[in-house]
């Protein structure tokens, strides 16, 4: 069902999705305890869209907890890496759901958790 958005096709800005390695690992030292745990929830489930109701069910989080939370990282994710994330995005008109959906790849996955 997922299989052309993993691909980059219905992404919302595929561009701005990390891959390496070494820059996600720096993101996660860089950005806050919150995003950290929001990126650590997201490593869990890599390649599995889901959306920010779902996330934060998982997490314990009350809701628009992560529209606050990547509000609050849009500065560092502007200013040190060039509004790039370590994670993907579909919009509701992209999203299987209807609603914003979030995740990673494998590859972010496995340099969050190396991160930790």
């Amino acid at each position: 069902m997922f299989a052309d958005s993993l691909c980059g096709s219905g992404e919302h800005a595929p561009h701005n999705a990390m891959s390496a390695p070494g820059e996600v690992a720096r993101f996660h030292d860089r950005c806050s305890d919150l995003m950290r745990e929001l990126l650590d929830a997201l490593a869990e489930a890599p390649d599995q869209p889901r959306s920010f109701p779902q996330i934060e069910d998982a997490i314990g989080w009350p809701r628009r907890r992560i529209a606050s939370v990547l509000g609050g990282v849009s500065h560092l994710r502007h200013t040190e890496f060039g509004g790039r994330r370590p994670y993907h995005f579909h919009d509701e008109r992209q999203a299987a759901s209807g609603r914003w959906e979030m995740w990673m790849d494998a590859g972010q996955a496995r340099a969050v958790r190396a991160a930790r």
